[in-house]
């Protein structure tokens, strides 16, 4: 809710929004190059402005109901819909046989009522006579275990059968609807590495062989040399005895694990490059995606980007959790980031209960519609579900559609067709981008590597240990862009490196290179302890990092479960009294100075500060609890001048900025449970009412979307 200059406050859902056809069509792209736009822009052109819709799967209802659906998605103002996704059996009932019969009415149909298609390829989900004709693409455990048929992904993603019929209807499906006006966008597998992060049958094995073939060189001593093969007398005499790292009587060698998972990312990502390869060939105009996983460890995201006309994810937060806005928040930074900062696309999400935790919440009024902009405000350009209207039957029948089981009469209905018209009334909107001051690395082939076995503590997970740097950089107003160690770091004041345990030598001196720039680096423990092989970095950890850190440690010190340990903190922290737990060190200094120490006689120092060049680099040997924690980051954001987007924000309150091509607007999300009043400053309007702003009350679960009143 909106107060006006002067006025009361002005109701929600008072302005009329706009019907799907008088979007505009002349929406200016913010990025791509200076001569023919991008693919991605031609999307945005067409859809005129943010895209709205889901899945939609009209295989599984009669003719009246597809009837019905186009009505409803019209009154919700959808415009972009994912068609297909497990359609192989219906298009190819038998091997060659062909039907397109059903889809081509669907995407006349679409058409006519002015909506797009992001056309899927139809690979996610092998069909019964495929798996019948050709039992052995079926994937193997790494226990030896045959996954059977049923579900879904049931292919080994090296299988040469399962690729050739997959880009046999890849092609099949680009030549029949190259020219098709409903076709906007292409949608190649699902959620690849959701189910089959890795396969270990003996198709895989000799496909690992021949990846290692070339990675090494087709030198095995070079393999034995990054494997640390003489430890347990595992030296290979040829690449023909290496197998997947199968279940062992023990550990399996740690470095031949870490190839591994990268070779299983690089067999799925085969599979994508085949299909999108051809569609690329047959229709060259219309963009590529996948919809990559929140929070999979099995795909490097960073890595499949470039691959990509625009970056998609699925996004599914537990409103069962404390505070649900986190953990999504982290994954669309990491999305925006993946894409170089491009728009980007929520391509699932659920409009209220999923149906595979233990516990399957419902979202409560206004949730799904705060969530929903929390993506656009953190660079979402499309806001779409899992799935149009609820499965009668099947294993997500119990998994909530934009049309629930209650049909359109009913609370989640209403609450779509109530955001699908706001969305609808910023069509502007699409095309800003977000630009952030502060970046947290994550890399891929670290996560891969921290969290294998026999480690000094079992504790030390990616994707928690992440969100102990981002929460409190939310709660503090800090945006944040998450970025691989490769990216340029020189636009941004503040760099965070939480627990970034594999670091190449070229990685580290360009981390290096920016704190001796200016810049001002914040890096956690377990960090810069191995190379790319998993070998340790030797001379006291954190070798690579040593010199800029100004510390040198010795042993690491990990803490019994359930210990903890008090801190306080000196000079300007000496206000911080706090708790650590999880990890110590005997960490010794070398330049640094202590600015948070342990509460004990020795006084041991918790976290550090050195002068470097003319940056400053933090490190922290521990893990600090949330309050002071947070502390630490704002001394260090303060430091490096970061400013937020609004000052003075009430704890759960987010504000983002999305800026570009003239247009600027603020987006303001109260993620508790409590009103909350915010003066954002400068001169604004309401972009859902167009009523001048002063100030702006927000209840709870409450949005207000501004726009920047022209030369602001």
């Amino acid at each position: 809710m909106t107060r006006k200059k002067g006025g009361a406050a002005a109701s929600p859902g008072q302005t009329a929004a706009p019907t799907m056809n008088a979007l505009p069509r002349d929406v200016s792209p913010v990025s791509g190059s200076a001569g023919a736009p991008s693919p991605a822009d031609r999307l945005r052109r067409r859809l005129g402005g943010v895209a709205f819709g889901g899945d939609y799967n009209p295989e599984q209802w009669p003719a009246e109901t597809r009837a019905e659906d186009l009505r409803l998605m019209a009154e919700a103002r959808v415009n972009l819909v994912t068609v297909g996704v497990f359609g192989w059996a219906r298009v190819e009932p038998a091997r060659g046989a062909y039907d397109f019969s059903l889809f081509d009415q669907v995407l006349d149909d679409l058409h006519a009522h002015g909506i797009t298609a992001d056309l899927a390829t139809m690979t996610a989900s092998p069909p019964p006579w495929l798996v019948h004709e050709h039992p052995e693409i079926l994937p193997v455990t790494a226990d030896g275990t045959v996954l059977g048929p049923g579900g879904r992904q049931h292919f080994c993603p090296s299988s040469p059968v399962y690729r050739e019929r997959a880009a046999l209807l890849a092609e099949r499906l680009a030549e029949h609807y190259r020219d098709h006006p409903a076709l906007g966008l292409w949608h190649v597998g699902n959620e690849y590495g959701c189910h089959i992060p890795a396969c270990y049958c003996e198709v895989s094995a000799d496909d690992f062989r021949r990846w290692l073939r070339e990675r090494y060189g087709d030198d095995v001593e070079a393999l034995n040399d990054a494997w640390s093969t003489d430890f347990w007398a595992q030296r290979y005499a040829t690449f023909d005895h290496v197998r997947p790292p199968r279940v062992a009587p023990t550990y399996p060698n740690p470095a031949q694990q870490l190839d591994y998972l990268r070779f299983s990312n690089e067999a799925l990502r085969a599979c994508y490059d085949l299909e999108a390869g051809i569609l690329r060939r047959v229709t060259p105009d219309v963009p590529i995606t996948t919809n990559f996983l929140a929070g999979l460890k099995a795909v490097d995201v960073f890595g499949w980007a470039p691959g990509v006309d625009v970056v998609a994810v699925d996004s599914y937060p537990d409103p069962h959790d404390e505070r649900p806005h986190l953990g999504p928040g982290l994954v669309y930074d990491t999305m925006r980031g993946a894409g170089g900062g491009d728009p980007w696309i929520l391509m699932e999400q659920a409009p209220s209960a999923v149906n595979w935790r233990a516990r399957n919440a419902a979202k409560q009024p206004r949730q799904m519609r705060l969530w929903s902009w929390q993506a656009v405000a953190q660079g979402a350009d499309a806001v779409l579900y899992f799935q149009w209207r609820q499965s009668r039957g099947g294993a997500e029948k119990f998994h909530s559609g934009m049309v629930p089981h209650a049909g359109a009469d009913s609370r989640v209905y209403r609450e779509i067709v109530a955001l699908g018209r706001e969305l609808a009334s910023v069509p502007d909107l699409a095309g800003t981008r977000v630009r952030n001051q502060v970046a947290i690395l994550l890399d891929w082939n670290s996560w891969w590597a921290l969290e294998l076995d026999s480690h000094p503590s079992d504790g030390v997970h990616q994707q928690e240990r992440l969100l102990d740097h981002y929460g409190p950089l939310f709660e503090l107003g800090a945006g944040v862009d998450v970025v691989p160690p490769s990216a340029e770091l020189t636009g941004y004041r503040l760099v965070v490196v939480p627990n970034l345990y594999l670091l190449a030598g070229e990685d580290a001196r360009r981390v290096s290179a920016y704190v001796s720039g200016g810049g001002a680096l914040v890096v956690s423990f377990f960090s810069g302890i191995v190379d790319e092989h998993d070998r340790v970095h030797l001379g006291g950890y954190p070798a690579p990092l040593r010199e800029v850190l100004g510390v040198r440690v010795e042993e690491f010190w990990p803490a019994a479960e359930h210990e903890t340990f008090p801190v306080r903190g000196r000079g300007a922290l000496a206000h911080l009294e706090g708790t650590a737990d999880l990890w110590r060190e005997d960490l010794r200094l070398t330049g640094a100075e202590p600015e948070v120490v342990f509460d004990g006689p020795d006084g041991r120092p918790a976290v550090t500060r050195h002068d470097f060049g003319a940056g400053t680099a933090r490190y922290l040997s521990t893990r600090l609890d949330e309050a002071a924690m947070r502390a630490v980051l704002a001394r260090a954001l303060a430091e490096a001048g970061v400013t937020p987007a609004v000052e003075g924000l009430p704890p759960g309150v987010q504000a983002s900025v999305r800026a570009g091509a003239g247009r600027r607007f603020l987006i303001l999300l109260n993620h508790t449970g409590e009103k909350h009043d915010v003066t954002p400053g400068g001169a604004w309007t309401d972009a859902l009412s167009g009523e001048d702003v002063e100030s702006v009350t927000l209840p709870p679960s409450g949005v207000a979307v501004l726009r920047s009143v022209a030369g602001q």
